[in-house]
């Protein structure tokens, strides 16, 4: 299966790069995560922020692939646990080949991208920067992996 987090950002800091890296390293060859990185859109003092809301959501909707389960990043939707991130994860590796995360903008995701994923995730109901988002997302997989293979990481 392939785990892919959809992102939208300036490049990240290469401790932020690295972090990632750490944890999709980890992962094995059946469970794969990448990262796409979708650049923000020019914005100025004077640019609506429904405008760079719009622009972005068109850029994720060219990145998603058909049949693959959506993950909608969203401060309003459900946070899991790692016992049901992991429930989820062995559900996804069962029913699907591919799992999206999309983390939106500073300014958040449309609601129309939000209202058609499939699943909406909130990791936290504090704010993290954008560029951390990834990371933590791949250690959460990397984490709800070895709860399901009974690896020690998790402890």
């Amino acid at each position: 299966m392939r785990l892919e987090i959809i992102a939208i950002g300036n490049k990240p800091p290469s401790w932020l790069r690295d972090g990632v890296d750490e944890y999709r390293r980890r992962m094995p060859r059946e469970c794969s995560i990448s990262v796409r990185e979708i650049p923000l859109p020019k914005r100025t003092k004077s640019t609506p922020s429904a405008q760079c809301i719009k622009v972005e959501a068109e850029k994720i909707r060219g990145a998603l692939v058909p049949d693959s389960r959506t993950v909608a990043m969203d401060v309003k939707g459900k946070g899991w646990s790692t016992e049901e991130l992991s429930q989820h994860l062995m559900r996804w590796m069962t029913d699907y080949q591919s799992v999206q995360f999309v983390v939106g903008g500073p300014d958040g995701l449309e609601k129309d991208i939000v209202e058609c994923a499939d699943d909406v995730w909130s990791l936290s109901r504090l704010t993290f920067p954008h560029a951390f988002v990834p990371v933590l997302i791949t250690e959460q997989l990397y984490r709800a992996w070895t709860m399901i293979n009974r690896h020690p990481y998790h402890r």
